[in-house]
């Protein structure tokens, strides 16, 4: 905690599209819940002066910087909340967490196994000094899912016989658009199997409780080489006939795996980039002995529930609205059916961060739950370059919570 009493002072480095979501949820969240200590958004930063001064005024920060390592090792500084690209997280998570600074770092957690088991130990140990690390994947905090999960847990399903999960997007399917950084393999890790896929793999096991432990994959590159953005520097290039700057593509477009659990459910994924149509379809589908349970993004205020332990001529698929407060996280929002959205789900994760915190217990998921994230996402990797069925390695038992 903060040297003032019940004050978390929040440092943010990077203020792009999951910066500008954070920054929403700092501001909403002592608002909206009662919670143990008050959040101070001290310090923004980003690399462009001009650019991080404006966002800091915009997005409601008292001050910004250019230099993140001057945040981390402020006096003023209680979190440091990293929003970065993946090829940064681990460097600042590690300078963070040996300053004394809690962390909370969006998914995937790194960009290699290697460096997330450097933050997963260094996390562990700064937990034997009361300093706390969380990993964001924010979909966990939707109400519908934290009831999904709920069901599951009370057996409602029964015995997990198959997880489907499907997150699509369509957003480079011009292959006039740019070589972005998160189609370089240095920045991003990997394409949409790190970007998208890591959230559909985090959200089927925190559902179902059970741990993806093997996977046949196959990935896809579907336009390899694209313009270079304006300004571009530091990457390879060629020319073509029209004058026009192309860079090579280094990350996967697609990627489809099917999945085996530690419980014994049959799985399968697929993360797309190259779904024409689909904005930002994620969609959970998981089957048990007596029920099934449908989750769409789409419609976020819903879930399905089929019952088959009810009367064969009452049974079907029930949508549940979830806006009523005795759903998770809705208690502090608004009277039964006025729904809630996208960015509230920010606000509940800043919401359990700040509690945990604040009272001294584990957030989760914990850097070693995001560890074992990116081991999947490594055997997804691995298979698909040995068109083989592969193992996932265990995540190390003495860096979990």
């Amino acid at each position: 905690m903060s040297t003032h009493d019940n004050l978390l002072r929040v440092g943010m480095v990077g203020y792009a599209f999951m910066g500008a979501a954070h920054s929403q949820a700092w501001r909403t969240v002592n608002r909206v819940y009662d919670l143990p200590a008050q959040v101070r958004m001290a310090l923004i930063c980003g690399r462009d002066g001009g650019k991080v001064a404006e966002a800091a005024d915009r997005l409601g920060w008292a001050g910004h910087t250019t230099d993140w390592r001057r945040l981390v090792e402020s006096d003023e500084i209680d979190v440091v909340d990293i929003c970065t690209p993946g090829d940064s997280h681990h460097e600042i998570a590690l300078a963070a967490l040996a300053a004394g600074k809690h962390v909370l770092c969006e998914k995937p957690l790194a960009n290699t196994v290697a460096e997330a088991r450097e933050m997963a130990a260094a996390a562990a140990h700064a937990r034997t000094t009361g300093v706390r690390a969380m990993c964001g994947f924010n979909y966990r905090r939707v109400p519908a899912v934290s009831m999904m999960r709920q069901l599951v847990a009370d057996g409602r399903l029964g015995e997990i016989r198959h997880v489907r999960a499907v997150y699509l997007q369509d957003w480079i399917v011009d292959p006039q658009f740019p070589l972005v950084w998160r189609l370089q393999k240095d920045r991003a890790g990997s394409g949409a199997l790190g970007d998208i896929g890591a959230h559909i793999i985090d959200l089927t096991q925190f559902v179902t409780g059970q741990l993806i432990t093997g996977v046949s994959a196959a990935t896809e590159t579907f336009v390899r080489e694209r313009p270079l953005p304006a300004g571009s520097s530091g990457l390879a290039a060629q020319v073509e006939g029209n004058g026009q700057a192309m860079g090579r593509v280094t990350v996967d477009d697609a990627a489809v795996f099917l999945a085996r659990l530690d419980g014994g459910a049959l799985a399968t994924y697929e993360a797309s980039r190259f779904a024409t149509g689909r904005k930002n379809a994620l969609r959970v589908e998981i089957n048990g002995s007596l029920g099934s349970l449908v989750f769409d993004l789409e419609r976020l205020n819903e879930l399905e529930f089929y019952d088959a332990t009810r009367p064969a001529a009452e049974q079907g698929f029930t949508r549940i609205l979830v806006t009523e407060a005795e759903h998770p996280y809705m208690s502090a929002w608004w009277p039964p059916g006025h729904i809630i959205g996208y960015e509230h789900s920010f606000t509940h994760e800043m919401r359990d961060f700040v509690e945990a915190v604040a009272t001294g217990t584990d957030p989760t998921p914990s850097f070693a739950d995001a560890l074992q994230v990116q081991l999947v996402l490594d055997a997804v990797t691995r298979s698909a370059d040995l068109a083989a069925w592969t193992e996932v390695e265990p995540a190390p038992a003495e860096l979990a919570v």
